[in-house]
């Protein structure tokens, strides 16, 4: 998504504009985007939501599937123009982003210099006359700071369902083009585990508000199937293959 991120800088960036999001053309090749938890209810009514392995950093990540194959977003209409209700906020948030500055606990603000969405001569200036930061930045801001105390609540829900062997590989497989198709290499929520919690556990997990998206991430794998549909440009939703439900719980 992103080609020169640079920390956002009133002197370098003084007269840099920046246009509204036109299309998303940027995103046409993305076949997954990270999500929030607190997206999961919105999100799960048009894509299939899984988690995905960071072995380098040993933890979880929730994204969503947006195509059955890499490069592949099947979302994302030949103008640009995105076709679904919603659109994950990683890619709303295009073309800023926060970044650690190295200090626990402190993020600077950054753009990419190279979008198509950024100009020195159209859109609405990120600083005025004064060099003072205008809502622009204001606004961009306050989006970026909301998103990165979801991700720390993200974190550390996928953090205790881990903690708590709730994970299982995804093996699952649908009929596209008159063929199977299996599903591999993300991790669903174990439904069997999650019902032989002890009741301490399931309090907790309740306590922690992670009931709701746990069923809402369950009740969207059925989604997969209209992945399917997607690809084979068809409106009716295809079967999977009959013990498809038996792998994914």
């Amino acid at each position: 998504m992103f080609t020169k991120l640079v920390p956002v800088n009133k002197d370098q960036h003084a007269d840099l504009k920046v246009k509204p999001i036109a299309g998303f053309g940027f995103a046409s090749k993305f076949h997954i985007a990270s999500l929030m938890v607190h997206e999961f209810a919105r999100a799960a009514a048009v894509y299939p939501i899984v988690f995905i392995e960071d072995k380098s950093k040993d933890e979880f990540r929730p994204v969503v599937m947006l195509g059955l194959d890499e490069g592949e977003n099947l979302f994302v209409a030949e103008d640009g123009k995105w076709q679904a209700s919603y659109v994950p906020a990683i890619i709303r948030r295009y073309p800023f982003a926060l970044a650690s500055t190295g200090e626990e606990g402190q993020f600077t603000v950054c753009v990419d210099e190279d979008s198509e969405f950024v100009d020195r001569k159209e859109g609405n200036a990120m600083f005025d006359e004064q060099g003072q930061p205008t809502q622009v930045i204001e606004n961009v801001k306050r989006y970026l700071s909301e998103l990165q105390q979801m991700e720390v609540f993200t974190n550390e829900f996928c953090k205790f369902m881990a903690g708590h062997n709730l994970f299982t590989p995804l093996n699952m497989r649908v009929r596209q083009n008159e063929q199977m198709k299996n599903i591999t290499g993300c991790y669903v929520v174990n439904e069997e585990r999650l019902n032989n919690l002890s009741d301490s556990t399931f309090l907790e997990l309740k306590k922690r508000r992670y009931l709701a998206p746990v069923f809402a991430h369950l009740t969207s794998l059925s989604q997969i199937e209209r992945l399917a549909m997607l690809k084979d440009g068809v409106t009716g939703l295809t079967k999977t293959d009959s013990d498809a439900e038996s792998k994914v719980h």
